[in-house]
């Protein structure tokens, strides 16, 4: 009966896993069933297909251990924007309208319009845009481009940049000089497709637009600025190169002229250039083969002469730096040398001081052990003489005799003969004067002649043997 009941259980098991294991219809609003017209393709076998692990492995090939995995590069778009490169100068210009590397004057007057183009665009649609880097340096100093400066900066915030790839991404905008009419120039307006990407992520889109002149490939950078963590760093503004502004430092914007156009700057705009290239960057009158001239308020290219000069004077400067680091490195040697012959005299006065702490540690110790053995010595000598006294005491009586069993000297007599003898001697009279006088003895004579008899057969001796007799 019990195996019946077991069957059935298992049945109604099976048969309940079986019915909850086919697939239903799906119901409700916004489903229905749709008959499929088409016959199922065969999809390709498992034997034909490349097996691979969900990890990468190929099957069979165990993992060896202590082999390093490689670095996995960060996933992203890829790069948009190109520079033809070969040279420092060659990363300055886009791939697509690059015709060679522009001379000084060339390149110059490229800039000069190309900025007045882009401020002019971004002042007649209304939009935010201001001066950033190297280009916000230059107007610091009079409100010109620094001429040894190949990059134009300028920076957006990230709802402008939005707003321009929405509606202005690959425009075309013609360009004529105000003062010159001859001047005549057309402008691309690129937007990069990863502007969405705030973060730095592979590094390959940190530039999130252009400006570029289609005639020679000279661009102008544009970064846009977001507050990518609102909720735990409010107030901070950051690019994908690791540029970091709070909202302080750059609101309000500050209204001023560039290059004969309007133009914006920071608020803090001293703050953020202290901070980007230090206060140095702020007073130094002499850089990249420019001087300063306070007269006219200009960055002068130095004539050949001073090219010259100033060659002579930083080698000189580069030999002096050379011997004094040579000296300090010689300095530093022979302080490394003092240091360690001071360390070593150090270290073996240490030891001696560590050896004579350790010989008075062990004087101490040994003068202690040798008196613990010695009250140990006495103590056990002071047992073995009560033990001896006790020893003799049992075996011998009141005599105190030897422990070798040799002459115990004369024994006291018995009560009984001690009594019979001392009353002899006091009833016997005295000895008649006829008798020899050599020949008579006290009554104690006897016993000391046995007790000389005793000695010279090596028992008591006459000393003790007084002592036992009174």
């Amino acid at each position: 009966m019990k195996v019946i009941l077991t069957t059935f259980l298992i049945l109604s098991v099976l048969l309940f896993l079986l019915i909850d294991a086919i697939p239903t219809p799906a119901t409700g609003e916004g489903t229905e069933l749709q008959k499929r017209d088409t016959p199922i393709e065969p999809t390709e076998s498992s034997d034909s297909k490349r097996l691979e692990r969900r990890d990468g492995a190929k099957p069979g090939r165990r993992k060896q251990p202590g082999r390093k995995k490689r670095k996995k590069k960060l996933e992203g778009l890829p790069k948009y924007f190109n520079e033809p490169g070969g040279s420092e100068l060659g990363n300055h210009y886009d791939s697509r309208f690059e015709h060679g590397i522009q001379d000084y004057a060339d390149r110059k007057n490229t800039q000069l319009h190309m900025l007045r183009a882009y401020l002019t665009f971004f002042h007649e649609n209304h939009l935010e845009t201001w001066l950033a880097h190297g280009t916000l340096l230059g107007w610091w100093w009079n409100g010109r481009m620094l001429p040894w400066d190949w990059d134009i900066d300028t920076q957006v915030s990230g709802s402008t940049l939005n707003y321009l790839g929405a509606h202005y991404n690959q425009s075309h905008y013609e360009y004529e000089s105000n003062e010159d009419t001859s001047v005549k120039r057309t402008y691309l307006l690129d937007v990069n497709p990863a502007i969405k990407e705030r973060e730095r992520g592979n590094g390959n889109n940190i530039i999130d637009a252009r400006w570029i002149d289609t005639r020679n490939g000279l661009y102008i950078d544009i970064t846009g600025l977001s507050e990518t963590h609102p909720d735990d760093q409010p107030g901070v503004w950051v690019c994908k190169n690791y540029h970091r502004y709070q909202t302080m430092d750059l609101y309000p914007m500050r209204e001023t002229m560039y290059e004969g156009v309007v133009a914006k700057v920071p608020y803090a705009y001293d703050r953020i250039l202290t901070k980007e290239y230090s206060s140095n960057a702020l007073v130094l009158t002499d850089y990249e083969g420019h001087r300063w001239d306070p007269i006219v308020k200009e960055w002068l290219p130095k004539s050949d002469e001073e090219l010259a000069e100033d060659k002579r004077e930083g080698e000189e400067k580069e030999r002096e730096k050379k011997a004094r680091e040579q000296e300090e490195k010689e300095r530093e040697t022979e302080e490394e040398m003092h240091r360690r012959v001071e360390e070593g005299k150090r270290k073996k006065a240490e030891e001696r001081e560590a050896r004579a702490k350790d010989e008075v540690k062990n004087e101490m110790e040994k003068q202690k052990a040798d008196k613990q053995a010695e009250v140990k010595r006495q103590r056990e000598m002071q047992q073995r003489f009560k033990a001896s006294s006790a020893g003799d005491q049992h075996s011998h009586g009141p005599d105190h005799g030897h422990k070798d069993g040799g002459a115990l000297g004369p024994q006291e007599p018995k009560k009984g003969e001690q009594m019979q003898h001392t009353d002899a001697h006091k009833v016997q009279p005295p000895a008649e004067p006829s008798r020899d006088t050599s020949q008579a003895s006290k009554p104690g004579d006897v016993f000391k002649q046995e007790n000389l008899s005793t000695n010279e057969e090596g028992s008591l001796g006459p000393e003790r043997g007084r002592q036992e007799f009174s």
